[in-house]
């Protein structure tokens, strides 16, 4: 006796659980990665009483860094980690500047560092044409 085979009739859904269960595990990968994404070098700021500067979305302002043993450092991703000359970076600054000139130029300047290599960053920048140069500090803690 010959055996008969029920057709199967093809599926007309799709199976959502596998995409669901990839899309959550990448979420959680990207919750944990996001907070170890921030670029520049740690500097130690100086503390002020001064109140925090709103930034609007979607408009990362440029920052120069400026370590205690004053070299300099643009937040650039191709630029990296490594230092700049003051000319290397108020050249990239100007170009950018040409493209967006509502971009917002902040210098931070670890809170060690001599004044004479922030104000030269600050006239290196005022050369390139940025008229209006920012500077980062850390709230004062209270006693």
């Amino acid at each position: 006796m010959m055996r008969v085979r029920a057709r199967r009739k093809p599926m007309s859904e799709i199976n959502m659980v596998p995409f669901i269960d990839i899309m959550m595990v990448m979420l959680v990968a990207f919750m944990v990665a996001a907070p170890m994404m921030s670029q520049g070098i740690k500097v130690q700021l100086p503390k002020t009483d001064s109140a925090p500067m709103e930034v609007p979305k979607g408009k990362e302002p440029l920052i120069v860094s400026v370590k205690a043993d004053g070299s300099y450092y643009l937040n650039l991703e191709s630029t990296g980690k490594k230092a700049l000359s003051l000319k290397v970076i108020s050249e990239r600054v100007a170009k950018i500047k040409r493209a967006r000139p509502d971009t917002l130029v902040l210098i931070e300047g670890d809170e060690r560092v001599s004044y004479g290599k922030v104000v030269a960053a600050m006239a290196s920048l005022q050369d390139a044409g940025v008229s209006d140069v920012g500077l980062m500090t850390d709230p004062r803690e209270l006693n």
